[in-house]
């Protein structure tokens, strides 16, 4: 199993959504309203000065839903030029069971 974790400008929500519910993955938790910056995108901080902010997006899935999702989120870096999002994995060693 793998962990996909996906940052991204809050005004992409939608269409980082849509990639991930394509890939067949209907599990995952959100953390909205987060401040970053990364190497290729503005300052996010939900100020007048640094205006806009990020979500964070964690899907535990299998390998191949990740490889998908690594493929809708590049193609949609591509399709979307200056506003950020990126997907980085990362193993998945243990999930609780109930």
């Amino acid at each position: 199993m793998k962990m996909v974790m996906v940052t991204y400008n809050e005004a992409v929500d939608d269409e980082v959504m849509e990639v991930v519910n394509g890939c067949g993955s209907q599990n995952y938790s959100k953390i909205r309203r987060t401040f970053g910056k990364g190497t290729n995108s503005k300052t996010h901080m939900g100020t007048d000065v640094w205006p806009g902010l990020n979500n964070i997006l964690y899907v535990a899935c299998e390998d191949v839903q990740a490889d998908q999702i690594v493929i809708g989120i590049n193609n949609l870096r591509k399709s979307l030029a200056k506003e950020g999002v990126k997907a980085f994995v990362m193993p998945l060693e243990q999930v609780t069971q109930s």
